[in-house]
């Protein structure tokens, strides 16, 4: 097992919960669970993996339960940033049993996607764990979910790119066509962004690839580039700049890509179509 993760601070994701419940909880409440089950009533659940993987989001999903009854009691068996074996389970609970019902679809749902984010990333930073490469996510995520999915990626062994529009400068394609080229975009991003925040340009073509070195940017973003070429790149860069491979990166592809000497994978689909862990949650009295 890696070393646990840090935790993430409430306040980051409640707001999240807050929606999700309102959501679920619509204008009447859970029809269901008040016809059926008296008020007042306590009971004890676990939640449970039903495939093995990566644990991740175990603290929001239990605080799903907390915000419907603060007086649930929690125990954690399987801690984030461990690997859970198929019918393992994860925590038990224990508090309102209408509460419990009722926050059961939001935590879950949440759980199974941060843990399928998790074991994706997983299973890709092992696959490369030979070579100095990183795995990173990129902002390819569910609309205000970002925090916990990319929070979900460090708990697989990944790492994050930038967290959004506001903490890099990420020079594209476009930008440089409307600056009128890349000299500018990146003379006028230098201008515009504090000393602190870096600088990094998309490379299409390897011709081009000093030139842009020369422009003294932090990083380049190596766009859709096989691996003998972006293996010609790396030692064009020769340490003058990260190297970031980007497009056409699978679990198949990966580890060549790694192997090219690159120092990041950069890769949208662990954070847009990683597979949800099935994860279950069981009740009694």
């Amino acid at each position: 097992m890696q070393d646990l993760p840090v935790p993430m601070y409430p306040i980051l994701y409640q707001p999240i919960l807050d929606g999700a419940l309102r959501e679920d909880l619509g204008r009447a409440g859970d029809l269901t669970t008040d016809a059926i089950v008296p008020p007042g009533l306590r009971a004890s659940g676990s939640i449970g993996a039903r495939r093995g993987g990566r644990v991740a989001g175990l603290d929001v999903a239990l605080a799903a339960f907390r915000t419907l009854d603060s007086t649930v009691e929690v125990e954690i068996e399987v801690p984030d940033g461990a690997d859970a074996e198929a019918g393992q389970i994860l925590a038990r609970v224990r508090g309102g049993a209408r509460e419990l019902l009722s926050a059961e679809r939001t935590a879950l749902n949440i759980l199974g996607r941060l843990c399928g984010i998790a074991t994706t990333t997983r299973d890709l930073a092992q696959s490369i764990a030979h070579t100095k490469a990183r795995v990173v996510c990129t902002r390819k995520t569910t609309p205000l979910l970002r925090c916990l999915e990319k929070y979900a990626v460090r708990v697989g062994g990944g790492s994050n790119h930038r967290y959004g529009l506001d903490d890099a400068v990420l020079i594209k394609d476009n930008h440089r066509a409307l600056a009128g080229g890349a000299a500018a975009a990146v003379e006028r991003a230098r201008r515009h962004a504090g000393h602190l925040v870096k600088i990094e340009i998309e490379v299409d073509d390897l011709d081009e690839l000093d030139e842009l070195l020369a422009l003294g940017v932090d990083a380049v973003l190596l766009d859709n580039m096989p691996p003998e070429v972006l293996r010609q790149a790396v030692e064009q860069i020769d340490g003058r700049a990260i190297a970031e491979a980007s497009g056409g990166i699978t679990p198949a592809t990966a580890p060549a890509i790694a192997e090219s000497g690159v120092d990041l994978l950069s890769v949208g689909w662990l954070t847009h179509s990683a597979p949800v862990l099935d994860v279950g949650f069981d009740m009694e009295l």
